[in-house]
């Protein structure tokens, strides 16, 4: 494939970066010096998969970028990913096996589970049976072998090999067009919740998800356990497709798992349905991720395919809130370069989004909360003037949230004392956490520590225009309701 070439770090690399960057920790990052070169390149939040280790594995994991990023001053979320209902083949005798076009292969969830042959194999899915009837097309491998059903008999799967090839143990299994009942959480996914609310993850990623019940299924679970992380719903499966809309107001997020979605709906489907759920998301005031192969090349290779690069840049101009690495980063050889080479496409991809802001300013519809009106005067302001920069003081990060989902090249500082704040907001496109107490001591020195904080930190400069918002009472979560503009002002001698 012909591959991308990218430049070497530099200005345009340093540019203040928008999209955020989300890498999943594997054995290819557990070493110290792994994880530093990671936070240096620029991982915004890093993935712990329950579907891999124990909780030792991932306590650890999670114990060592905290430690880390704290050292090099950097902020970095968690988000826990639960392995869901992935149903999957079992075993063969010989571990693998060569499928022929238009030949007989069952498939049987009472089999013995390893003794799959080149005729049968079993199925770690009891109700596979019941979800199946004849003319429905199975796929295998993630859609790498295509099997059409011809008669179900007893717990016996009986199926034509429409598209053959070698497939071996444990297989991933999907329906063309959905349809397997199984439910989004399972009995370790329960387990994993109680380990993800201990762990205190930030975000909690649900696969499989079927429609919004899943997704308060998961919220209860975890504020029952103690959770203060918020839930992404992984759209993964034809059913989430038609209960789009009820899923993304369940969530705080979403993920454009592509992997599953791609097999279930089709690819030809995959990118109009990408568009559909980012769109969707952000005018329903909610985060999303594009995931999956995003620079699946990088496995191996030094830098990404031209298609790559194009899908990264795609998502980006889509105004996804982050992009996702899996294996790249896992498993990869390099995960630092790839983190380094998804920072420069993004930055590459946001410097030729349409320069008209105003056009994605919501002009229609209801504000239901203070803090959402404030939010939009505050975007359309800063979009009309020469604005350097906008501070939320927030509590809760519900301001900058509303204010993220508006198009904007102006940066977005949340100012917040809570660290679970400041780790939240770093899902969010445009807003970049700092520590900051808003329950200032001596109010009338807020808006000079304010200044100091941005000129110390290269934010911004004396005499730049910046907008502020606050709330009447400080400390108060969802109470902003002022904004005021003012200039940045240098220490008083």
């Amino acid at each position: 494939a012909a591959r991308a070439q990218l430049s070497a770090p530099g200005s345009e690399a340093n540019m203040t970066r928008r999209t955020k960057i989300v890498a999943t920790l594997g054995p290819a990052t557990d070493t110290d010096r792994a994880l530093s070169d990671l936070i240096a390149a620029g991982v915004d939040l890093v993935r712990v998969n329950f579907s891999h280790g124990a909780f030792d594995d991932h306590a650890r994991r999670i114990a060592r970028i905290r430690t880390l990023a704290t050292k090099a001053g950097r902020v970095v979320g968690i988000l826990g990913d639960l392995r869901g209902p992935k149903v999957r083949i079992q075993r063969f005798a010989s571990g693998k096996t060569l499928l022929v076009d238009g030949e007989s292969f069952a498939l049987d969830p009472s089999f013995d589970p390893d003794a799959g042959t080149d005729k049968v194999v079993g199925v770690a899915y009891e109700s596979l049976p019941r979800d199946v009837r004849k003319g429905d097309t199975l796929l295998l491998n993630d859609g790498l072998i295509a099997l059409e059903v011809t008669r179900v008999e007893g717990t016996r799967v009986h199926t034509r090999v429409t598209m053959g090839g070698e497939i071996s143990d444990m297989k991933g299994l999907n329906k063309l067009g959905g349809g397997l009942s199984a439910g989004a959480l399972t009995d370790k996914d329960r387990e994993d919740i109680r380990m993800a609310a201990e762990l205190g993850v930030d975000y909690l990623a649900v696969s499989f998800v079927r429609n919004a019940d899943d997704v308060r299924e998961a919220w209860d679970l975890l504020r029952a356990a103690g959770g203060e992380g918020r839930i992404v719903a992984k759209i993964e499966r034809r059913d989430a497709i038609e209960h789009l809309e009820e899923i993304i107001d369940a969530s705080s997020a979403v993920m454009v798992a592509r992997g599953d979605l791609g097999v279930e709906v089709g690819y030809a489907e995959l990118t109009g349905l990408q568009k559909r759920i980012i769109g969707l998301a952000r005018a329903r005031n909610r985060l999303v991720i594009t995931a999956t192969q995003m620079m699946e090349s990088m496995i191996y290779a030094p830098v990404p395919t031209r298609a790559e690069v194009s899908d990264v840049a795609n998502a980006v101009m889509d105004d996804t809130d982050a992009v996702m690495l899996s294996a790249e980063t896992a498993v990869g050889k390099h995960p630092a370069k790839v983190v380094q080479a998804m920072a420069q496409v993004i930055v590459g991809a946001e410097k030729w989004q349409t320069s008209n802001r105003s056009d994605m300013q919501r002009v229609v519809g209801h504000f239901n909360f203070t803090d959402e009106a404030i939010a939009a005067a505050v975007m359309y302001t800063a979009n009309h003037m020469d604005v350097r920069a906008i501070v939320a003081l927030t509590e809760s990060g519900s301001t900058a949230l509303w204010m993220s989902r508006i198009r904007s090249d102006i940066p977005i500082y949340a100012f917040t004392r809570h660290a679970a704040t400041q780790r939240r907001v770093t899902l969010y496109r445009g807003v970049y956490p700092v520590a900051f107490d808003v329950t200032h001591p001596a109010p009338e020195q807020m808006y000079p520590s304010i200044f100091q904080r941005l000129i110390d930190d290269g934010l911004a400069a004396e005499g730049d225009l910046i907008i502020v918002t606050k709330g009447e009472f400080s400390g108060v979560s969802g109470g902003t309701n002022t904004m005021k503009i003012v200039k940045v002002q240098g220490a008083q001698p």
